[in-house]
């Protein structure tokens, strides 16, 4: 990613979906939340995000090992000013469907 480029949910979920197949998956902008905040620019947005996703790679690991996949796949965005990623990893989707999520 070329740092000039701003980061936005849509890129962030390309490359979510890109190399961890994720689905579900929900990228929210939460970066006009953080204004003033460290690691917040001055447009308020691109810095902080929140991401809800399911993996089949994050079958039989633990919480840590599926957070690290998550930002393996999006280090480039970190290494572009990417300051805050909550990461939400949700069941499989056979599981939302019965436990009603």
């Amino acid at each position: 990613m070329n740092e000039a480029q701003p980061i936005t949910a849509q890129a962030l979920r390309a490359a979510l979906l890109d190399k961890l197949q994720a689905q579900p998956l929900e990228v929210l902008d939460e970066s006009a939340a953080h204004a003033g905040h460290a690691g917040a620019n001055d447009a308020g947005w691109g810095t902080h995000f929140r991401v809800r996703l399911y993996s089949h790679a994050f079958e039989g690991k633990s919480r840590v090992a599926q957070h690290r996949l998550v930002y393996d796949a999006v280090q480039e965005f970190v290494d572009a000013g990417l300051h805050a990623l909550a990461i939400e990893v949700l069941g499989p989707p056979q599981q939302q469907v019965t436990s009603g999520k």
